[in-house]
């Protein structure tokens, strides 16, 4: 899967860099179930549980719901996505799962419908006779560090207890995920924010103990290893608050009055400089995903609930605007090391001239849906032509998925071989090229989740 198609100079540098560690700086995997370990019992649990990129291929099949998300037996699901699949030619799910079964179960048999019995049967033996469990699928991946996805208001129990653990010697931090945070107009704002200022010991009441929740709840996320922090919310910022009108508007939600999108704004904007300023005195890593539109169809939504596969790409975020917040950050004394994602692969370009214009940003890993063959390659190539690819952050699994890091060797297939094809067209040095292989494979990543992100 994923052959070479730059020779020699390809095979070489993947040789490189296939065994190194990998460090997920940004992914969505439980920590509860990281800390129980409990034993999977099944391939189609594996693979469907909690998957939305597989719902979605599933939906568009036309499969039934009861196969996706209902109380079909797993044997039944995976005989059903496996029909979908089977069709799903150039889809990167249709690579994943070939380098999926290949890595953890030795499985090489064709992904067609007529081979689901056979897959799950040679799965499932290697699960039961293996006993395989979220810690064993994670370390025998290869994985030394993990950031997970968090809110602020979120207990960091589980974080605690497996770093406390001395049989598991991977780093399981937490990622400050500000989304709900940000989210002013929910209609449980104001219960959200109560859950918060108890997780804090703080009750708040304006923008100044808002602010002092968050701060505490940082530290706290600090303490508990912390390295990145991230925002994924559908609005970006057209403005930057005083702070007295992040404060009028913050106490209109608490009293559960109706918002204006004006105040909306520019609480969100004067937020997003605070969190900045926050994360630069914390030395934490600042990821903005930028471009998603949640939950599209209701009728899906009411029936499964967030992350079902109703988020898609929206319209974009106007460069202007992300400029504006990055300036207004940037004069408050410099910006934190900063990653910008994009959901639109029209906005990679744009983007990644930006980062130029600002130290310590850069270009993101291609994102959601733009993480496919083409997308992943073209990512890189933006990076290169609009900036420095020595700094390109690298690969993440952004999954639930705990067989997801074989997502890590498509990449490195990728990196191997667009960087091959430079060496042997004789446009990159062949040593400078094993260099930057292993920056983009894994030094870049090492270094966040190390804590040296200082230019």
């Amino acid at each position: 899967m994923i052959r070479f198609v730059n020779g020699l100079e390809s095979v070489r540098l993947y040789a490189r860099v296939k065994d190194l560690p990998i460090v997920d700086f940004h992914c969505h995997l439980s920590p509860r179930e990281i800390r129980e370990d409990a034993p999977f019992t099944s391939l189609g649990q594996l693979w469907l549980g909690g998957d939305h990129y597989k719902w979605r291929l599933m939906r568009q099949y036309g499969i039934e719901e009861k196969y996706i998300t209902g109380d079909a037996p797993w044997r039944e699901k995976l005989r059903a996505f496996l029909q979908a699949l089977e069709g799903a030619a150039g889809n990167p799910l249709y690579h994943w799962c070939t380098l999926e079964l290949e890595r953890y179960f030795g499985v090489e048999l064709p992904l067609t419908a007529a081979n689901a019995d056979a897959i799950c049967d040679a799965a499932d033996a290697v699960i039961r006779k293996q006993q395989l469990s979220p810690r064993k699928l994670i370390e025998r991946s290869g994985v030394e560090f993990i950031a997970t996805t968090d809110d602020p208001a979120d207990p960091l129990d589980e974080h605690l207890a497996i770093a406390a653990d001395p049989t598991f010697s991977v780093r399981v931090t937490p990622s400050f995920r500000t989304d709900r945070l940000l989210t002013l107009t929910a209609a449980d704002y104001a219960q959200y924010l109560a859950r918060l200022g108890s997780a804090a010991g703080v009750e708040i009441r304006d923008l100044a103990t808002f602010r002092a929740a968050v701060e505490k709840r940082l530290d706290d996320f600090c303490a508990a290893g912390c390295r990145m922090t991230d925002v994924g919310v559908a609005l970006f910022p057209d403005r930057i608050g005083t702070d007295e009108q992040a404060d009028e508007a913050l106490k209109l939600a608490l009293r559960g009055e109706l918002v204006s999108h004006e105040a909306q704004m520019a609480f969100l904007g004067n937020c997003f400089v605070f969190l900045a300023q926050a994360y630069r005195k914390r030395n934490l890593v600042m990821q903005w995903h930028l471009g998603a539109l949640r939950n599209v169809s209701n009728t899906l939504f009411r029936a499964c609930g967030l992350d079902a596969g109703g988020d898609v790409a929206g319209d974009g975020v106007p460069v202007s605007q992300v400029a504006a917040v990055l300036n207004a950050i940037d004069s408050t004394g410099g910006l934190p090391k900063t990653i910008l994602y994009a959901l639109r692969q029209d906005m990679a370009q744009p983007l990644g001239i930006l980062a130029g214009a600002f130290r310590n940003v850069t270009l993101g890993a291609a994102w959601w849906f733009c993480d496919t063959r083409y997308g992943i390659t073209e990512q890189l190539k933006t990076a290169a032509e609009t900036g420095c690819l020595a700094v390109f952050p690298g690969m993440l699994t952004d999954s639930r998925s705990f067989l997801s890091y074989a997502r890590h060797d498509y990449y490195r297939r990728l990196v191997s071989d667009l960087l091959g094809g430079w060496v042997a067209a004789g446009e990159y040095d062949a040593n400078a090229a094993k260099r930057l292989a292993a920056k983009l494979c894994y030094g870049n990543a090492k270094q966040m989740a190390e804590g040296e992100t200082e230019a």
